[in-house]
């Protein structure tokens, strides 16, 4: 199958996660994407740990953040606070699809590189923590604050704990992954429907963390309920949790369901437990969650993960194990299905890592391009729209 967005140009003038982020989902459908970097220094995500350390000179080494997030991108530094870049910026867009970007509202304007500025054809993916408009539009911020305000810190952790952060940044990426979505229905609207017009699309970090809070403003709205933190169980579903294991891990089994909790008791060998009258229906069970909560993880910790999911699966029970990335490469489902890949990093060489997402029926997917070193397609890239001369004079002024 031919890559669906072949022949879209991306520019990616983003840096650290939602932006480039999104930019990287469009790649991995194939399209050409074009990261616009600061000469001298680049994308912060270069300087995120951890690190392959250096082989020579000074320095934390090589970041392992920006091999995974940096990767499906050719890499052009060109300084966006000159004029002679913003002109060379906007003759590069010209010949573009999408700009992705993250500044501060009013930056690009400033720049004379905004919306207002391109070639109306463009559709322009314009990311900020609270968004392009309102009284907090101007606030610097970053996952947390996405999280903060879009409501999902507060549901995340144990009732008598502060809350917790998700383990990865997930506002970003979640807005990277809305982001991308509206990009593509703004390049259908404008090629495949013929309008011929671009769109902004305005993308918050808090908004894209809103948006998946379930029933929480619906249940506050007309049943004056406020969702509280609920841990790893659920008020009204009981047994579920994450349960303890004999070798250090934590299995979750979701066992709320009457068929569920029937055949749990058959994996347990506890089919006593289906008579019993405070467990006999899931209203009972979530009233005695943690009675039952209690019976099931004692059974957890007396057996290993490997035998708690072998028990649950050959009695149908929903199970998986906590898993962390040895168990990611050692698991055949994963490499039955290509989960992951391996990339040719220009500066590590082969590096596993996740592979694209989602993939077509039956297409397995290509290792994407290893994230590129500074700056190293821009002659490349700006040949197109510019004479060699012009490039000597732009490089020895320290624009590109």
């Amino acid at each position: 199958m031919t890559s669906p967005l072949e022949g879209v140009r991306v520019l990616d003038l983003g840096t650290r996660i939602a932006a480039p982020f999104c930019a990287g989902l469009l790649g991995e459908m194939g399209a050409e994407v074009i990261k616009i970097e600061q000469p001298g220094s680049g994308d912060f995500m270069r300087e995120i740990g951890p690190f392959v350390p250096p082989e020579k000179g000074s320095g934390p080494g090589y970041s392992m953040f920006w091999a995974v997030e940096g990767r499906g991108r050719k890499s052009v530094t060109l300084d966006l606070r000159t004029e002679r870049g913003q002109d060379v910026f906007r003759r590069l867009a010209a010949t573009a699809d999408v700009v992705v970007e993250n500044f501060r509202p009013g930056t690009l304007e400033r720049w004379h590189v905004g919306p207002g500025d391109l070639d109306p054809r463009l559709v322009v993916v314009r990311i900020s923590a609270f968004g392009q408009d309102g009284p907090y539009a101007q606030r610097p911020g970053l996952d947390r604050m996405g999280i903060g305000y879009g409501g999902l810190l507060n549901l995340t952790g144990y009732p008598d704990r502060p809350p917790v952060r998700v383990g990865v940044t997930i506002s970003d990426y979640l807005t990277g992954v809305f982001s991308a979505h509206a990009a593509v229905s703004a390049l259908y609207a404008r090629d495949a429907r013929r309008s011929g017009k671009g769109a902004v699309i305005d993308a918050a970090l808090y908004g894209a963390a809103l948006r998946v809070l379930e029933w929480t403003v619906a249940a506050y709205d007309r049943l004056d309920i406020e969702r509280q933190r609920e841990g790893n169980r659920l008020a009204n579903s009981a047994p579920l949790d994450n349960y303890p294991t004999a070798d250090g891990k934590y299995v979750c089994i979701v066992a709320g369901s009457d068929a569920n909790f029937s055949r749990l008791c058959k994996a347990m060998d506890r089919l006593d437990l289906v008579a019993e009258p405070r467990f006999a229906t899931l209203a009972h069970r979530a009233e005695h969650g943690d009675e039952i909560n209690g019976i099931v993880a004692e059974w957890t910790a007396a057996h290993t993960a490997a035998e708690i999911e072998d028990a649950c699966v050959a009695c149908d029970v929903p199970v998986a194990t906590a898993y962390g990335p040895a168990d990611m490469v050692a698991d055949p489902h994963f490499a039955a299905r290509g989960d992951l890949v391996v990339v040719d990093d220009p500066v590590v060489g082969p590096l596993r890592q996740q592979a694209p997402f989602p993939r077509f029926a039956g297409e397995p997917p290509a290792p994407p391009l290893g994230a590129p070193r500074l700056g190293e397609h821009t002659r490349a890239v700006l040949s197109t729209i510019a004479t060699d001369t012009e490039l000597d004079e732009l490089a020895a002024d320290g624009v590109i």
